[in-house]
């Protein structure tokens, strides 16, 4: 497939999806979705995949959805657009391996909807981020009013969605919807060296800890705890384990 929104490069098991549409912020439509579904599709076949990095180019990572494409909507065709994207951003959060958001600059709308989808976020001090739908006559489509709510807590989602407001990188890590921030021009290495690190970590239980971390969510603590039991007594007939903790008691690196 001729990717016309998207870049992909795959390097050492870390994949870098690049979204490029620098001629509208990278706004999100149509061809964004069918292109990201075939991206993952191609790299949940790939096993040697360890983490994949979402970004922008130039100075956005998403500056919403596309509002030309979404103005001549009706009910119909508007919920379905919703719906895809809703789609869309659970296959990133149930990817099987970490999806990191690398936040380069505005991620308003649609694109902060995006970057919640992923497991964890690092942005560049330049970032920003709002959900400004309701200044449209809107409310976020793509799950944003349900994962806000859930990274941030109640009141700070509301307060984004709401009130529209623009907030800096620094605010988002107070709030939690970051872990870190860098200078712009050491975002991507960064997060590289992020998805790295992980990539260094038993594959199968790397795996199997967002699997249980995300799952557990939705349940009650309890459940949740005999799930953890249950997939941590799993692991150790795998043979990962035994050569995890065989590593660490000769004092090397581990062979996965």
């Amino acid at each position: 497939m001729e990717y016309k929104v998207l870049k992909l490069d795959v390097d050492h098991g870390i994949a870098v999806i690049t979204i490029n549409r620098p001629e509208v912020l990278n706004a999100l439509n149509t061809n964004f979705f069918v292109e990201m579904n075939h991206i993952l599709d191609l790299l949940d076949r790939d096993e040697s995949i360890k983490a994949v990095i979402l970004t922008g180019v130039d100075k956005a990572f998403v500056a919403g959805a596309d509002i030309a494409e979404m103005s001549g909507m009706n009910y119909d065709k508007a919920k379905s657009f919703s719906l895809t994207g809703q789609n869309t951003f659970s296959r990133l959060e149930n990817f099987k391996t970490p999806v990191i958001a690398a936040i380069n600059g505005f991620a308003l709308g649609g694109g902060c909807e995006l970057a919640m989808a992923c497991d964890f976020r690092v942005a560049s001090s330049k970032a920003k981020f709002s959900q400004p739908e309701v200044g449209l006559g809107l409310i976020p489509g793509y799950a944003g009013t349900q994962r806000l709510s859930r990274i941030v807590g109640i009141s700070n989602a509301l307060y984004i969605i709401l009130s529209g407001d623009m907030i800096t990188a620094d605010d988002a890590l107070r709030m939690g919807l970051v872990q870190k921030v860098f200078e712009p021009e050491e975002l991507l290495a960064e997060a590289k060296a992020l998805a790295g690190r992980i990539s260094t970590k038993g594959p199968k239980a790397v795996k199997m800890a967002k699997e249980v971390t995300r799952k557990g969510i939705h349940m009650n603590f309890e459940d949740a705890c005999r799930l953890e039991a249950e997939e941590f007594g799993a692991l150790f007939g795998n043979g990962e384990s035994g050569e995890g903790m065989k590593a660490f008691l000769e004092k090397r690196k581990p062979n996965w």
